[in-house]
Formats: structure tokens, sequence, C-alpha cells
């Protein structure tokens, strides 16, 4: 080829570039046109969309945001793994829906620099469960008796695209996200029993990888971030925030953290809002209606989220029992952050499941003006190859001060059985009386609403043969 042909090929080249170029901008920066109904309806699906990654970054980054592992109860620097040593206090309001029945062991990593080392021990054929949540709040892997067993063991937790030179003997799990929340819970038979977990506890551990066989202990004194609020629950940051500052917040999280490959049908549509994936929200380039119908829609979504969540899931004797798109959602937007502001953090429904009640047998709210019973009959107590639970929270999900200090009751319980065999669970305001408080599960004197758990549920509670009695009004 002559130079003279060379040198037209690369100027044809150029204009070529220059014109594609500029098409691709101008098709980037040109947003359709909505009508006030369809920007509603598109804003609407984007709060529902962003609500379970926001909630997640606003509990990491306060969770996180502390000196060490020890200084604040359930707190801990990334890639550290904060223990709950007992079991929460009435006024810890870091989680919706606390159980308690194990004993919490919390740990945000942040794999963007290197992938670490999840160590447990041999905890000797205790129950144990440590589920891994990407930033949309979904399950992609579980350690546990259930899935691993209880033998010690290693698994390496790379990023997304991470490639590298592993260790013999550990087991690679490749995150969805570069950042990712493990929500330990270990049983625990009661404060007796206490010391015993501590020592499972303890054999968490998360090593990076290049300190790997080497004497690894993490930092100790790290400076903490005093633009964050340490002290609002984030449930509430998150409610507070209009449906502008959400989205601006989505674009900001959309660059970190990688949807799912099952988003693409509403990343397309959210390009009508000016959101894409690795760039910024500009409101400012809005009109004020817009702006206007954005702010309304997320306020009317937030309102909606506690009524779609009485609805949610198979209602069997005022019981709300949600079993299918539980810790993994796919394209159920709407189910992902009913989850997100009643429960943040769910397991798989093949670990755990978690009916939830609002109102009695005969659909009443439930109430602590009332006094009731759960009668189970005899070999009719929740199914569950690990252990069952009821746990009694106020009307936001939080657990409730009581003169007993009782916030579940359940099968590791001594509870009282009656001549038949059956079983009187009691769920009322004040004492039922002396004989009867072996049974009794305190209410507030407000609107409650209880959950059930039953880990490592049997095939009759997940495919819906069983199903908890009703709360029946007592004189």
């Amino acid at each position: 080829m002559t130079c003279i042909s060379r040198a037209f090929s690369r100027a044809l080249l150029a204009v070529l570039l220059f014109f594609s170029v500029k098409g691709a901008v101008a098709a980037e920066t040109t947003l359709p046109t909505l009508s006030p109904e369809e920007t509603y309806a598109l804003a609407r699906d984007a709060y529902l969309f962003a609500y379970p990654i926001v909630s997640m970054d606003v509990t990491m980054r306060q969770a996180t945001n502390v000196p060490d592992a020890t200084t604040v109860n359930l707190r801990a620097p990334v890639n550290q793994f904060a223990h709950a040593r007992a079991y929460p206090k009435a006024d810890e309001k870091d989680v919706v829906r606390y159980n308690f029945d194990t004993l919490y062991s919390m740990a945000w990593l942040d794999l963007s620099s290197e992938p670490l080392i999840l160590s447990v021990p041999d905890t000797q054929g205790r129950y144990y469960l440590l589920p891994m949540l990407d930033m949309w709040t979904d399950v992609f892997s579980v350690i546990g008796s259930r899935t691993t067993g209880t033998k010690a063991a290693n698994y390496v937790i790379v990023a997304p695209g991470w490639s590298g030179t592993l260790p013999a003997g550990v087991e690679k799990i490749i995150a969805p996200t570069p950042a990712i929340w493990i929500i330990g819970r270990t049983k625990t038979d009661g404060p007796a029993d206490y010391d015993n977990v501590h020592e499972v506890q303890d054999g968490y551990r998360l090593t990076p990888l290049s300190q790997w066989g080497k004497a690894y202990a993490p930092p100790k004194s790290l400076p903490t971030d005093p633009s964050i609020d340490d002290k609002t629950p984030p449930l509430v940051q998150v409610n507070n925030l209009d449906g502008v500052a959400m989205l601006t917040r989505l674009a900001q999280l959309l660059a970190k953290h990688p949807p799912h490959g099952n988003d693409y049908p509403i990343l397309f549509r959210l390009h009508a809002l000016g959101i894409e994936p690795g760039k910024p929200f500009d409101a400012s380039t809005l009109a004020p209606e817009t702006v206007a119908i954005i702010n309304k829609a997320a306020k009317d979504a937030l309102a909606y989220l506690p009524a779609a969540m009485l609805k949610a899931g198979d209602h069997v004797n005022g019981w709300n029992i949600g079993r299918e798109n539980m810790g993994t959602y796919g394209t159920s937007y709407l189910r992902r952050a009913i989850i997100a502001i009643g429960g943040l953090g769910a397991n798989l429904p093949e670990d755990a499941i978690y009916p939830t009640s609002f109102v009695d047998g005969k659909s009443k709210p439930l109430t602590g003006a009332h006094k009731y019973v759960l009668h189970f009959d005899k070999g009719k107590t929740p199914p569950a190859d690990a252990f069952w639970s009821i746990t009694m929270y106020d009307k936001d999900g939080f657990q409730v001060p009581n003169p007993i200090d009782r916030y579940a009751i359940g099968s590791y319980d001594k509870l009282e059985y009656n001549t038949d065999g059956s079983i009187d669970i009691y769920v009322q305001a004040d004492s039922p009386g002396k004989g009867k408080e072996a049974n009794w599960l305190p209410a507030p004197k407000a609107a409650f609403q209880p959950t059930m758990r039953l880990y490592s549920p049997r095939a009759e509670a997940l495919d819906g043969s069983w199903a908890p009695p009703p709360f029946k009004i007592v004189k």
C-alpha cells in the first residue's frame, strides 16, 4: 500500500470514527420523552430496585465505622468479624428482626484489593450458619451445618473477575459484588451456653490472601469517618431519603457493584431517567416537574411497602409464610424490597423460613390489649431439623422490653406440655400466672408482629403441608 493510500485510509477512518462517536454520544444524551404517568411508574420501579442496595450500603457504612471489633457491639472494621457475645439488648436497632436463638457473627468484606480466606472451626456438631449476601441482598453462598457440615475448613472468597494463584486446601467462592455481608449465626442454648459459643465464634477467622500462612492479626485503632451517622438506625436513614436522593445513591452504587445478569430489562428502562451503570445521576438536568414526580413516586412506594409485606407469601391462619423468592430474588424487585424493609438479610428457605403474623385467626390486628394463645397439637410443633422459635417484635420489627427479658420462646426452652402432649404458648403483655410463665412470650401493650423461625425446615414446612396454628384470643 502506498503512503497516499495509507494516509487516505487513516483520514477516512478518523471521519468515520468521529461520526460514530458523535452518534453514540447523541444516543446517550438524548433521553426518551415520557408522560407524567410513565415517569411516575418508572420512578416507582426504580425506587424499589434501589431500596435494597442502598439499605445495604447505609448498613455497611454504619457497621464498619468503628476503630476495632470490640468498642461497639456487632460492629467491626471492614474484613473483620464482629461477634455478639450475648443476645441483643432491647434498645439495639442496627438490624430489624434480630433473632434470639443464636449469637451473631457479622462481617462486611471488601474484596476489591485482594481475596479473603474464611476459616471455620470444628463445631463438634453444633449448628451454625454463615450465609453470604451480595450488595443486592442475594444469598450467593452458605457455609454451615446443612451445606458443608461442622468440620473445620477454609474458603477463599474472591471478587468478580479476579484471577490468581490460590493456596492448596482452600475452596474458592466467587462473590457477585466486590463487597459482601456475612451474617453468621451460632446456635445458643441460653446465657449458660455463651462460653461454648464464644469458642466457636473465635474460630471464625478472616485472613487476607497475602497474609495466609503468616501470623496475621487484624488491625486495631483504625480511623473513623465523622460524616457517617452512627446513631440513626439504617432503616430510618434510608426511609428519610427522597426519590432523587435514592436514585443518586443507586447510580453511585451501580458504579461499584455489578448488577445481576437478569437486570438488563430494568437497566434499559432506567436510561429514560438518566441512570446508567458507571455514570453519575445528575438531577439538575431534569425538569422541576419531573423531580417532583420522582419524589412523589418514592414516597408512595415507601408507604406501600408495609402494606405489600402484609400481602406477601402464603397466608395461613393469620400467618404470612415466605417460601418462594426468599434469599434470592431474581427480578422480583418488589419482593426484594419488602424483605429489605422487613428483615434485611433473609436466609434461603432451605436454611430457615420465617412465618410472620400481623393478625389473629379472625384477621384482627394483633395487639397487647388482648391475651392470646398458640395451641400446638401433639406432634404438630414446627417441623425443623435444627430448631424452631417464636420471637416478639413491635410494629416496626424491633424487640420490645419486658419484665422477664424474654424475647423469644422455642424448642430449646423447657416448655410445659399439656396432659395430652399438646403445647400452649401464652402471648400477652402481662404474666399468665406463675404456673404458666414457662410458656409465656411477653407482648407489648401496643400492636405487635411476632415471627416464627424454623431452622433447616423439613419438607412439610417448605411445601406448605404444615402451617402454624392461629393466634386465638382468650379471656
